[in-house]
C-alpha cells in the first residue's frame, strides 16, 4: 500500500505548441533525482545531458537549485545554494500544493519543463508498486540533440510535409521516417515510467552504463 502521501504533478514543455504535457503521480518520498528521471522518461529524454531542477523558495524571489555535482552544498555564481537532487526527497524540496517548479534537461538546448504540484493525495489502498503513474499527456517528447524547441519545431514541420531536401536530411539523421509530435500511448508512457528511473538512476549516479537489455528496452524494441 503507498504508506506515503502521494504528489500529483502537471509538467509541460515550455515553449512548445501544441502542448507536449503529462499528469502523472509519484510518492512524495522519493528523492528530486528519481523525479527528474520520471519526468526524462515521459519526454523521451535519453539520460546523455546534465540536468537540474529550480524550486521557489516561497520566502524571496531566490529559487533553491538541484544539479548533480560531487559533494553536497555549493554555491552558484548568483549565490544560490547547490544541492544535491539524489540526497533530497521532494516532500522536503516541494510540501505545498500549486508549488511550481521548473526541470531543466541538456544546458545547450535548453528544454525546460514546468511542473505544477497539483494534488496531495493519502490513498493507504493504492499499492506501492503502482507508483510512478501517468495519468493522461498529449504530445511526443523532445528529441535529443536537435537545437532544442526551435530545432523540434523544424523537425515536426519537415516530418509532416514528408518530402524535401530537410525532410531527408533529418530522416536519415534521426534513422527514421515518420515522427508524429502528437503521439501519446498512455499504456507505453506507464510501462517506460517504471522501469526507466532505475536505468537513470545507474548512468547519473553510479556512472554505470546500461546493460543491453536495457539498451533494447530503451530503444522500444520490445514492440518489434
Amino acid at each position: 500500500m503507498a504508506s506515503q502521501p502521494i504528489y500529483q504533478f502537471y509538467a509541460e514543455l515550455l515553449d512548445y505548441k501544441p502542448k507536449i504535457w503529462r499528469r502523472f503521480q509519484v510518492l512524495n518520498n522519493i528523492t528530486m533525482a528519481k523525479l527528474g528521471y520520471v519526468l526524462m522518461s515521459m519526454f523521451e529524454m535519453q539520460a546523455s545531458h546534465l540536468f537540474c531542477f529550480d524550486v521557489p523558495d516561497g520566502f524571496n524571489q531566490q529559487s533553491d537549485h538541484y544539479e548533480l555535482l560531487s559533494g553536497d552544498i555549493f554555491e552558484d555564481r548568483d549565490g544560490r545554494d547547490i544541492h544535491d537532487p539524489a540526497k533530497k526527497k521532494i516532500k522536503d524540496a516541494v510540501s505545498k500544493k500549486d508549488s511550481q517548479i521548473v526541470f531543466s534537461y541538456d544546458f545547450g538546448d535548453s528544454w525546460a519543463v514546468r511542473l505544477i504540484l497539483e494534488n496531495i493525495i493519502e490513498d493507504i489502498e493504492m499499492p506501492g508498486k503502482e507508483l510512478p503513474r501517468v495519468l493522461d499527456g498529449a504530445g511526443y517528447g523532445i528529441v535529443e540533440d536537435c537545437g532544442g524547441v526551435d530545432g523540434l519545431k523544424e523537425l515536426a514541420k519537415a516530418f509532416k510535409k514528408k518530402s524535401g531536401s530537410q525532410y531527408r536530411e533529418l530522416s536519415e539523421w534521426l534513422g527514421r521516417t515518420e515522427l508524429d509530435m502528437a503521439a501519446f500511448d498512455i499504456a507505453d508512457a506507464n510501462l517506460r515510467v517504471k522501469k526507466i528511473p532505475r536505468i537513470y538512476a545507474d548512468i547519473y549516479e553510479n556512472d554505470t552504463p546500461p546493460s543491453q537489455k536495457s539498451v533494447d528496452f530503451l530503444e522500444r524494441k520490445y514492440l518489434k
